[in-house]
This record gives C-alpha cells, structure tokens and sequence, in this order.
C-alpha cells in the first residue's frame, strides 16, 4: 500500500469524478494537455540544467589552477566621504524697476515746438485766399 493511499482504483476514479465536476467534460481535455505541455517542459528545461551542471564541473576539472607569479602590491585607498547634501538658496524676487523713457532730439534744421500739420484742429488751419 502506497504512503498516500493512491493505489487504489476507487481513489483515482473518485478524484476523476470530482475532476469532471468541477472544471466541465469540455475544458479537462485542454486541461490535461496543458499539464502535459508543461510537464515536459519542465523535465527539458531539468535535464538542461543538470547538463550544464555536468560542463560546468568537466570544465573545472581540467582547468589547471593560476598561480600569480609577481602579484602587484595592494594600495589601500582611504574610504571616501559621502558628499554634503546640496545647499539650495531660494530665488530672491526683485521688483521691475520703471524705467522713463529717454528723449528724442529732433533733427536738426526742424523746431522741436511745432507739431505736425495734420495734429492742429481744422478751425486753426489756414486757408489760402481772402476770408471775410
């Protein structure tokens, strides 16, 4: 007698029943040829590992030990002290200052006080001719 009691015909047909209810006649075949897949390639994917294993071991054993014939000294560095965390200064704010504009001198040969022709008022335009 097994250490689980599964070799008994009854207990397998029982859990193929309680199988057959619980996931439907329709999804065991899929089901069962999912687990299949996936049992072989988990027993691939073992058999490369150990193969790999076996390489490993073949490769360490014939490779001789190296030996350093003049090692060159160590120098012992000083450990290094992690840098200070960043001073951060907060933007000053400075007011625009108003800034006047700056005055045009006219050209020469032309009288700064005279505004153009066309700025005088109609009623003080002159007229050509005798008024009455």
């Amino acid at each position: 007698m097994g250490a689980a009691g599964f070799d008994r015909p009854t207990t397998w047909m029982v859990i193929a029943i309680a199988a057959l209810v619980l996931f439907g006649y329709k999804k065991l075949p899929d089901m069962s040829r999912s687990v299949g897949r996936s049992l072989r390639i988990f027993k691939s994917e073992m058999k490369g590992l150990n193969e790999d294993d076996a390489a490993r071991d073949n490769k360490a054993e014939a490779a001789p030990p190296t030996v350093a014939v003049n090692p060159e000294p160590t120098v012992a560095v000083p450990p290094v002290a992690a840098p200070a965390a960043p001073v951060v200064v907060p933007p000053t704010v400075v007011a625009p200052v108003p800034v006047a504009p700056a005055p045009v001198a006219p050209p020469a040969g032309v009288p700064a006080a005279v505004p153009p022709a066309s700025a005088q008022p109609a009623e003080s335009q002159p007229t050509s001719g005798p008024t009455a």
